[in-house]
């Protein structure tokens, strides 16, 4: 009974928020287009602290961002279905806890700020919002899969330099910034190896091996995947392919009639 009284007391605030999260109006697009800029906003914030050395004069913006990522995590949880799976059963979801417990870390534990990069997981998902611009942007509809590629790489490239940061900026003094950590980022994953910023210590040397054993794989083929020729969705009716040539009459796979719309060259 009381679980029932629970349920109805919230359910016009579960309506909205279910509208909101996953509904189709233009107000709905709105509101996750704005969750989109605050993640960018969060890890953001991250690289200017670490460029201009403001770490600890930004406390107040950084308790501000964590309620907002707390509202966000409190509002999913009320329309999930079963809000026990929600957070046991969604990494996504474990990843922005250790967001608010970094921006909020200052006041309790000390500088922990290097791991709010984990929300840049989402951003991978939030491309989704993009794909949903498809009906209405003809820039997008084009260029959707490039969009997702580049997005993924961005991510790719952050994470990486910013565990670099996080792991040297105190020991190396050739790392002063999240910059120069992008900096020895971009000439170890791209195999130049300018040699004039090198990671120290045991545990820089094991990041340096990871990052060029495991980091270097996974760099190039995300690259090459940002200038792979693009290719259009379409969902064969024979096999159920989906990725084909923009101009392809027939499935690569099966060999079946394809019958693509195209808007001309």
């Amino acid at each position: 009974m009381a679980k029932r009284r629970f349920e109805g007391r919230f359910a016009p605030l579960r309506k909205t928020l279910q509208g909101l999260y996953h509904g189709r109006s233009e107000a709905s697009l709105r509101f996750r287009l704005a969750l989109l800029v605050f993640d960018l906003a969060i890890i953001g914030s991250y690289i200017v602290t670490s460029v201009f050395g403001i770490e600890n004069d930004v406390l107040l913006l950084d308790l501000l961002l964590a309620l907002i990522v707390l509202a966000d995590l409190v509002a999913r949880g009320l329309i999930a279905p079963n809000p026990r799976d929600f957070i046991l059963r969604n990494p996504l979801n474990w990843a922005d806890l250790v967001v608010i417990l970094s921006l909020m870390a200052p006041l309790i534990f000390g500088d922990l700020a290097f791991l709010r990069v984990l929300r840049a997981l989402r951003v991978v998902r939030s491309y989704r919002v993009l794909q949903e611009l498809r009906d209405d942007s003809r820039f997008f509809r084009r260029n959707e899969e490039l969009i997702q590629r580049s997005v993924n790489l961005t991510v790719f490239i952050f994470i990486v330099s910013s565990i670099v940061h996080a792991s040297q900026r105190l020991i190396n003094p050739d790392i002063n910034t999240w910059v120069d950590a992008l900096y020895f980022t971009m000439a170890a994953l791209t195999t130049t190896g300018f040699g004039d910023i090198v990671l120290v210590g045991t545990s820089g040397r094991w990041l340096s091996i990871i990052i060029l054993i495991v980091g270097v794989g996974l760099f190039l083929h995300l690259l090459q995947s940002v200038f792979q020729p693009p290719k259009v969705r379409e969902k064969c009716k024979a096999c159920g392919l989906l990725l084909h040539d923009p101009d392809a009459i027939h499935c690569k796979h099966c060999g079946a009639e394809m019958n693509i719309e195209t808007e001309g060259s």
